[in-house]
C-alpha cells in the first residue's frame, strides 16, 4: 500500500517567548532563521509574544546589538527578515500586558497573531514552528 503523499513544507512560523530586550545576545538567532527560510522561499511569520513585544516599539531593536562584537543592531537583523518576506505579528494579550497598542507599534508589524494562530500554524502539516 502507497503511503500517501506529504503536502510540501510552505511555511515557517517562529514565536519569539524567551527573547527579551534585557538579554539582547538571545535576540539576532530568530532573525536570522526567518530570513534564510524567507531565502529558500518559504513563508515566515514571526510572532512576537511576552517581552518581546517590546522590540515592536519605535528605536528599542535600534538600540541592542547580540554582542560588542556583532556590527548589526537587532532592528538590523529584524530588516533583513523583513527583506525575506517575514511577516511580523504582535500577540495582543503581550502588548496589554507590557502597557502597549498597536498604535505605538512599528510600522512593519504586520497585525496581531496570538496563541490561536500560531497554534493553527503548528498543527498545519505544511508549516514547520520554532520557539525562540
Amino acid at each position: 500500500m502507497a503511503e500517501p503523499a506529504q503536502r510540501p513544507v510552505t511555511g515557517l512560523a517562529i514565536l519569539l517567548w524567551a527573547a527579551d530586550p534585557a538579554q539582547p545576545a538571545r535576540l539576532a538567532t530568530p532573525f536570522f532563521h526567518a530570513a534564510a527560510a524567507g531565502a529558500l522561499e518559504l513563508e515566515v511569520e514571526i510572532y512576537f509574544s511576552a517581552r518581546s513585544v517590546l522590540l515592536l516599539q519605535p528605536g528599542v531593536a535600534e538600540g541592542l546589538r547580540a554582542s560588542e562584537h556583532n556590527a548589526m543592531t537587532i532592528a538590523q537583523h529584524m530588516q533583513q527578515a523583513l527583506v525575506h518576506g517575514a511577516r511580523l505579528l504582535a500577540c495582543t494579550d503581550a502588548l496589554h500586558a507590557n502597557g502597549m497598542t498597536r498604535e505605538g507599534l512599528i510600522p512593519a508589524v504586520a497585525g496581531h497573531g496570538g496563541a490561536v494562530q500560531f497554534m493553527s500554524r503548528l498543527a498545519d502539516p505544511a508549516w514547520r514552528t520554532l520557539v525562540f
